[in-house]
């Protein structure tokens, strides 16, 4: 394997290149988590954003880094995965299980998304971000999902992949199947 050689380095983002290769990384994080929760009551638990870099609105599984927070920098990802869902959702789990780590775009960076299934959610807080970020958040009873999607894409709204590969592992799930 060739040297790693950093082409640029700023705040949060590093430009590297191994050979021919040329492709980002984060900078101090341990990792990314995304949650796919499910309230008591069988509702999904969704979040929409802006995302600057697409220009657009975005339907996303609540989501963020772990380690990036200062005086955490070791964090465990259960507990930044625990972090996330109530900041941003303003919803607790009593069950986290670790279920997928996903290359987000093998070909442009390094870093790897850690899929958590949160069961038995409850409200704990009001969610919304941590005062940066401008969330709405929705809760999609399973059956609707679907067509809230669909609805969410006639509005102009992305859907981030993670979504469906979640929606994928939960409907295996529920059909007794564990992938």
């Amino acid at each position: 394997m060739s040297p790693t050689e950093t082409l640029f380095e700023g705040q949060y983002l590093r430009l590297l290149r191994r050979g021919r290769w040329e492709y980002v990384s984060r900078q101090r994080i341990t990792g990314i988590v995304a949650i796919a929760g499910l309230t008591r009551d069988d509702q999904l638990v969704l979040i929409e954003q802006f995302r600057a870099p697409l220009g657009r609105r975005v339907v996303e599984l609540p989501a963020g880094l772990a380690g990036d927070v200062p005086g955490e920098e070791h964090e465990p990802l259960e507990a930044a995965a625990q972090r996330e869902l109530l900041e941003e959702t303003g919803f607790s789990a009593e069950r986290f299980e670790r279920v997928a780590d996903l290359p987000s775009s093998a070909g442009l960076t390094s870093e790897t998304v850690t899929l958590f299934v949160a069961t038995d959610l409850r409200r704990a807080g009001e969610g919304g971000g941590d005062g940066t970020e401008d969330i709405t958040t929705h809760l999609v009873p399973w059956d609707d999902v679907d067509p809230f999607i669909a609805a969410k894409v006639a509005e102009g709204c992305l859907v981030d992949a993670k979504l469906y590969v979640a929606l994928w592992m939960l409907s295996r799930r529920r059909e007794g199947k564990r992938p």
